[in-house]
């Protein structure tokens, strides 16, 4: 009978020590997310190398036009070759703001 209550005690201290360890993974979110990231790298990747591409070109036309405003030149390249290049799971995160439904469960 002490062998048990002592095997008891043990076993809800390891677990109160390790709740990590021991928390359920909701995988079918996990997947969930994971595809709605590469279906939205899918459309951004060519939408960000058209706009750095019409960037590129706009910089070089402004220089011509305004005849040599190279203030300008580098603020529309600046503003077109600026990150994120890619959507990462941080990103899109950050994109649906704060929600306690999608943060990690402690």
């Amino acid at each position: 009978m002490q062998k048990r209550i002592f095997a008891t005690a043990v076993a809800l201290a390891l677990i109160s020590l390790a709740p990590q360890i021991l928390r359920a993974e909701d995988n079918t979110e996990k997947a969930g997310f994971a595809v709605a990231v590469s279906a939205g790298n899918m459309w951004f990747l060519p939408v960000k190398a058209i706009s750095m591409a019409v960037g590129a070109l706009s910089g070089t036309l402004s220089y011509i036009v305004t005849g040599g405003n190279t203030e300008l030149t580098q603020q529309i390249w600046r503003d077109t070759q600026q990150g994120p290049y890619i959507i990462t799971p941080e990103l899109a995160r950050m994109g649906i703001g704060q929600r306690p439904l999608l943060e990690e469960k402690k």
